[in-house]
């Protein structure tokens, strides 16, 4: 088995993604002619990483799971890069609970495995990790309703008066009555959102979503939730259950290797909002943003309750005692990567894979470089 493996990485092209940003980061001369979304550097089943010899990281890992991830059944993270260019749509994620209970149901209901109006892919959480690498912003959890109906309120708008009236009862009597809105009805709605003037950065945004989703009850939806602005370095953790959306911006992110995603808004896909309120969590909350913690060895830990990963900054040269199974992705400069027998080079856009056998880890360098491992 080897010590480390270089990994090429696939690109998902979403029509919310970059036409340059991800062409810059892997050092293409000219612009993507789709819009590139996300880089995956990992082992999920629609898009693994490849390997030098033609194999896919996940038939890597099912020849030989001991020596690849220790023996678990999966990798049980997947990194990535985003590049926001265009909001994603507004969404929550079970915890393990529901999704072990509603992967179970759907498998029952005989639709296919990835339908599109299957909510459960599969019986894991999905916790996730955001890290900007440049300004960020968000929606995360939601707003006091105080703060909410205030904003509501000073547009000026009857429709919008009664959303922030029902906030009276909690962010979920708002979150129902939107659900309901009448159909012919919608686009009024969001047309007072965008006759809005207030300067707040909530509203600002609101108008924004209001030209892409001029019928989207999920315009109104994002005034109730918290807007959120990452300076480069920052971090955003979105535990399971809670509502978010990403609306702008590059960024690290690691996730569970899950595909379990409930949408509220802001999309044409499938939203079946009976589950959606199941799953969600409706208390007001604040954006967990996630500090780094210096870790002996000279790494920045993002440390996090999650168990399939945890993310650290590596910005000079370390070694790491176990750090397999895990992944590393280098965004600025060159290092050199060490393990055993096995020497590469990482440079900016490039990732490699840990494999769970093997000694310690050494980077040299002063590059950039983030290190996805399973925590202990």
């Amino acid at each position: 088995m080897n010590e480390l493996f270089r990994l090429d990485n696939p690109i998902r092209t979403y029509d919310w993604g970059s036409h340059t940003v991800l062409a810059e980061l892997l050092g293409r001369p000219s612009p993507a002619a789709v819009p590139e979304a996300e880089l995956w550097i990992g082992a999920h089943p629609s898009a693994p990483s490849i390997l030098p010899s033609g194999a896919s990281l996940l038939a890597t890992i099912a020849d030989d799971p001991p020596a690849t991830i220790g023996g678990a059944d999966r990798l049980p993270f997947l990194l990535k890069v985003l590049a926001v260019e265009r909001p994603l749509s507004i969404q929550v994620h079970p915890d393990d609970s529901q999704a072990r209970d509603g992967f179970a149901r759907d498998e029952l209901t005989g639709l296919a495995p990835g339908d599109p109006k299957r909510n459960y892919h599969d019986s894991w959480p999905k916790p996730e990790l955001l890290y900007a690498l440049t300004p960020f912003d968000a929606l995360c959890g939601f707003a006091e309703p105080e703060k909410a109906a205030a904003l509501l309120t000073s547009t000026g708008g009857a429709r919008l008066r009664r959303v922030a009236e029902a906030l009276a009862g909690g962010p979920e009597t708002a979150f129902i009555l939107l659900g309901v809105w009448p159909r012919e009805d919608r686009a009024a709605l969001v047309d007072e959102v965008r006759a809005s003037t207030g300067d707040a950065p909530e509203l600002v945004w609101a108008r924004r979503l209001a030209e892409q989703y001029p019928d989207d009850p999920g315009v109104v939806t994002a005034l109730l939730m918290n807007l959120v602005t990452l300076a480069p370095g920052e971090a955003l953790f979105a535990r399971p259950r809670t509502i978010h959306a990403y609306l702008r911006g590059t960024g690290v992110e690691i996730m569970a290797n899950s595909d379990n995603v409930l949408r509220g808004g802001l999309t044409s896909k499938h939203i079946d909002r009976a589950e959606l309120r199941t799953v969600t969590d409706f208390a007001p909350s604040e954006p967990e943003l996630v500090l780094p913690v210096a870790q002996p060895n000279g790494e920045e830990l993002f440390p996090t309750p999650a168990t399939q990963f945890q993310l650290s900054r590596i910005s000079r040269s370390v070694e790491v005692a176990a750090p397999g199974p895990g992944a590393l992705l280098c965004v600025e400069g060159e290092v050199t990567v060490e393990r055993g027998s096995a020497h590469e080079p990482l440079r900016r856009g490039e990732a490699l894979f840990i494999p769970a056998a093997g000694g310690p880890l050494r980077v040299n360098g002063t590059g950039l470089v983030f290190r996805a491992a399973v925590p202990s």
